[in-house]
């Protein structure tokens, strides 16, 4: 009877099974992925212009864990010298409007130009179980895949005004990695989208013809807040309905005021599916840049942004200083169970519990 052939696996001193083997390396990438760099290092390879590390460097910022929050502060500080030396782009446009694509067609041809882009996409938030889809990156197949381009989505979560809370903390991490171009994404839910509006150089709105929306012109509100109007999706049979639009547009702007920068707002029309009117839009921006750096609107208007900046954190840190404090709970569920009763008002019981609150 033949005998039964051993593996030379277990001849050989200090050689394992092989599933032990992976095991082990599994427990390290795991240890590794674990440890989280010291803020020196995330520095250092963000200057570089490492995407792994900056990718990591903004998960620390949109962390709510304390110790990860108090590490992306140290990284922030430390990049804020090397920041400040791009152009930032707001876009917005409503559900369909084709932004995810124009913003593709637009960063392709600024990567052309050998700009460095980063587009920041942030997509709303459920009501219900908090989640976000995060899907920009599978509707921008080929920006995402270019060398000179970084996309990085973001749940918009509470935060109101079609950003998410730390959009601008993340701009500052991308200049500092060399992006000289941002572009932000807004959620695109409606009118409200107005917080962009305080954190870019040029605000560009997307419209498409025959939505019935060219009478939305009229209303103030986010229209007066662009700095451009592009009618998106002009192609095929579309590009009649877009040229009327465009002449609808164009007179509506002229009942608003003057811009503080003394641009005058503009509409154009382009497909970005066919890469019409993109290059317009490019050579468009860069006029607005060159006039407002010529009249100094630039500066002046980068120091009102850090201003908004500034009482934006200094709200956000009083409404957790208030919600994560377990007395100002009690009271609040006390006042709502009153309120339920018809035993006060939401103005008393607003008056009463911010009075307990600052003491």
């Amino acid at each position: 009877m033949a005998k039964k052939k051993v593996s030379t696996l277990f001849k050989i001193e200090g050689v394992s099974k092989q599933e032990t083997t992976s095991k082990i390396a599994a427990k390290k990438i795991q240890l590794n992925r674990n440890k989280i760099p010291t803020a020196k290092k995330f520095t250092s390879e963000i200057l570089a212009g490492n995407i792994s590390f900056l990718s990591r460097a903004i998960t620390l910022i949109e962390s709510s864990n304390k110790k990860h929050q108090e590490k992306a502060n140290i990284i922030l500080n430390e990049c804020l010298p090397h920041a400040n030396k791009s152009i930032r782009i707001g876009i917005t446009g409503v559900p369909g409007v084709g932004k995810s694509t124009f913003i593709e067609a637009l960063g392709m041809q600024l990567t052309k130009k050998k700009k460095k882009v980063a587009v920041l996409a942030i997509d709303p938030s459920s009501s219900i179980n908090k989640g976000s889809i995060l899907g920009d990156k599978t509707r921008m197949e080929e920006l995402v895949t270019n060398k000179r381009a970084f996309i990085r989505p973001s749940p918009a979560g509470t935060s109101l005004g079609g950003v998410a809370q730390k959009t601008r903390e993340t701009i500052i991490l991308c200049e500092a990695a060399g992006f000289d171009t941002i572009i932000i994404e807004t959620v695109g839910v409606g009118q409200s989208e107005t917080m962009v509006h305080s954190m870019v150089d040029f605000f560009l709105l997307l419209k498409i013809a025959g939505a019935g929306d060219e009478l939305q012109g009229i209303k103030r509100g986010i229209i007066e807040m662009a700095d451009a109007i592009i009618i998106n999706k002009s192609d095929g049979d579309n590009i009649r309905n877009a040229s009327i639009a465009k002449v609808d547009f164009t007179r509506a702007l002229h009942l608003y005021p003057q811009k503080n920068s003394g641009w005058k707002p503009k509409v154009l029309t382009a497909s970005a599916l066919e890469g019409t009117g993109v290059n317009e839009v490019m050579e468009m921006i860069e006029s607005y840049i060159s006039l407002v750096k010529r009249n100094n609107f630039f500066v002046s208007n980068r120091n009102h942004q850090n201003i908004s900046w500034l009482k934006a954190i200094i709200e956000k840190n009083l409404y957790d200083s208030f919600y994560k404090n377990n007395k100002n709970l009690i009271a609040l569920k006390k006042e709502i169970e009153l309120l339920e009763n018809n035993e006060t008002t939401p103005f008393s019981s607003a008056k009463k519990l911010l009075k307990n609150y600052n003491g």
